[in-house]
């Protein structure tokens, strides 16, 4: 197995203590890049698809692994999945930031889908706060949240979850994985467990600053989720 140099982040001016993340360090670090955090601010970006006068809408709520960080929004998985969408008159919407939370995405959940009104809801949060420490009550308490506030609009919700690098500690990575695992039975959703699972120990899918995926890796993960994507959205609409 191959594993990353290890890296140092100074994450003092947070209230954290210096940690140093190895192997998979970037899955978490990607979302809360210390020169990218302001970013939380940006308007996300709409990718809209040519369709039909009343297309469906797929809403994709998450963070830097779902943003395009570090290359250009057309390269990112979410913008190929609307390009793949676009003969099915889906329109995608890449509601994800850089730096973003489940407390953040909470509170902009209901301004987007009185705006969207959305169909399917594909669910990516949950890194930054487990990076930061968050508890694990208040990261699922926003995780239902966000579910709920799907369900109640009639929108399917993928769920993705992700794992913590090896100096968390084993107890906290199996606590998280069992939050993500919970969610997904209580509220009976689709659910991948850790869709980065092929690509974070390998370094040839990670930029040049250790942390991200890279370009090269956006085709993999959209062919990771691909089959969870068909039946979110529902085989017989997608054979048309």
């Amino acid at each position: 197995m191959n594993h990353f140099k290890g890296l140092t982040l100074d994450l003092k001016f947070l209230g954290l203590p210096l940690l140093r993340f190895k192997s998979w360090a970037w899955l978490l670090g990607v979302v809360v890049s210390l020169s990218h955090l302001s970013v939380t601010q940006a308007k996300p970006a709409e990718i809209a698809t040519q369709g039909t006068a009343s297309p469906a809408q797929l809403l994709v709520l998450g963070d830097s692994l779902s943003a395009a960080y570090g290359m250009a929004v057309e390269q990112g998985w979410v913008s190929l999945l609307s390009q793949k969408l676009q003969p099915y008159a889906i329109n995608v919407i890449n509601a994800s930031i850089s730096g973003e939370t489940s407390s953040g995405g909470k509170n902009r959940l209901p301004a987007l889908l009185k705006q969207h009104q959305p169909n399917w809801v594909i669910l990516e949060l949950g890194a930054n706060d487990a990076l930061r420490g968050q508890s694990l009550p208040s990261i699922q308490n926003n995780l239902a949240s966000i579910i709920e506030q799907s369900q109640q609009v009639g929108a399917k919700v993928l769920l993705l979850g992700i794992r913590l690098p090896t100096n968390y500690g084993p107890a906290y990575d199996q606590a998280l994985t069992h939050l993500y695992q919970n969610l997904a039975d209580r509220y009976q959703l689709l659910f991948d467990p850790f869709f980065l699972a092929e690509l974070a120990l390998d370094p040839q899918w990670v930029q040049a600053d250790g942390l991200h995926p890279n370009a090269q890796a956006q085709p993999k993960i959209l062919q990771r989720l691909w089959p969870h994507i068909q039946t979110l959205i529902g085989e017989a609409r997608l054979s048309r």
